[in-house]
């Protein structure tokens, strides 16, 4: 059933999704003794972290693109050139984001997102534990949400 107060709309606007976005907080904050403890701090700021790494010539060779937020690292991508898989760099990238995550911004998780094809066992090796497995997501691929305790 569509109320026909409202009037709905498709249209990709980013000043609306980030007043959503905003408001979903506050209503999540408001509702969660632990975000209300952390308003007004660094931690419930969702800050960027980044990694880059680039080869002799200047290119990039790899790079981690993620975000804290409270006392979580989520690592949103990471990807190293073929050229350089194997070579260690996918994990020093990972160190370096969870070093930072640890140490000035005081997360104490982690947390990815990868596809079977991509990298569930690396992070495995890394002290990842899988938590979530979706299959078919998209079809004929399996997600898997992996966590790990920071140090």
């Amino acid at each position: 059933m569509v109320c026909r107060m409202f009037r709905l709309e498709t249209e990709v606007d980013k000043a609306r999704r980030d007043l959503l976005h905003r408001r979903l907080r506050d209503t999540n904050t408001a509702a969660s003794p632990v975000l209300r403890a952390l308003r007004g701090t660094p931690a419930e700021r969702e800050s960027p972290l980044h990694v880059w790494a680039s080869d002799a010539n200047g290119e990039l060779a790899g790079g981690l693109v993620g975000h804290t937020w409270t006392t979580w690292l989520h690592v949103t991508y990471l990807w190293v050139d073929a050229a350089h898989r194997g070579t260690g760099l996918g994990t020093a990238l990972l160190t370096e984001a969870e070093r930072l995550a640890a140490g000035e911004r005081a997360c104490t998780h982690s947390r990815v997102e990868t596809w079977d094809f991509q990298a569930p066992d690396f992070y495995r090796k890394r002290g990842y534990e899988v938590v979530c497995v979706i299959p078919d997501y998209p079809p004929g691929v399996t997600e898997y949400t992996l966590t790990k305790q920071l140090t």
